[in-house]
């Protein structure tokens, strides 16, 4: 199947959202993001890529209350990036990539707020993939080598990191459905039902909009 769709994902902890990103990305024949992003981020930028991996989707204080700040004290740009806060400064090294990626044409990104920085092109493909928490922690326990006892608080805690993320640099709220073209529940209708069902809409999507230009 040919697309010209860039694809986002966002994810719940232990739903597959990654393997089903990667598994779409396989069906639809186009290149996959996800750590892959940390690596292009750090070659742009020049940060080193473990200090990348230490922060990856984990935020402290606000960007606008960051920037606002900067410009308060300093006065002129170039200073405000220098002393903005490292987590910010590599928010925005993954914003660039994620733009740049993009621009090369049709992929799937996982996580990173792709999908508010991406909001603005007419070929992009926002998704949020889910599932009921037995579902998983089955997987987590399954496949993350997660501890059964800790499951629920370990997949519960991944869950807000993820939400504190999104909810900062995107101003909005993560997990909401007026956020995403489609929710999709692999605890419904599993792995590789979701990743049909996805392809299917992706298809749907792509006729839509050429039969209404």
């Amino acid at each position: 199947m040919k697309t010209n769709s860039v694809i986002t994902i966002g994810r719940q902890f232990g739903s597959g959202g990654r393997y089903v990103g990667q598994l779409l990305a396989q069906k639809l024949d186009i290149p996959f993001y996800d750590k892959e992003l940390l690596t292009e981020a750090s070659k742009e930028s020049g940060i080193c890529e473990e200090i990348f991996e230490d922060h990856d989707e984990k935020p402290t204080r606000s960007l606008l209350f960051s920037l606002v700040t900067g410009v308060q004290m300093h006065a002129d740009v170039s200073s405000m990036y220098m002393d903005m806060p490292l987590n910010h400064k590599i928010f925005l090294a993954q914003f660039d990539a994620i733009r740049k990626i993009a621009s090369q044409g049709p992929c799937v990104i996982v996580g990173r707020c792709g999908d508010y920085v991406l909001r603005d092109m007419p070929n992009e493909i926002s998704f949020f993939v889910k599932a009921d928490m037995n579902s998983r922690v089955a997987r987590a326990v399954r496949y993350y080598g997660v501890d059964p006892q800790k499951a629920e608080e370990t997949l519960r805690k991944a869950d807000k990191r993820r939400a504190n993320y999104y909810n900062y640099y995107a101003t909005a709220t993560w997990g909401d459905v007026n956020n995403y073209d489609l929710c999709v529940d692999t605890g419904a209708v599993g792995v590789e039902g979701a990743v049909d069902v996805m392809a299917r809409f992706v298809e749907l999507r792509e006729k839509f909009l050429n039969e209404n230009k």
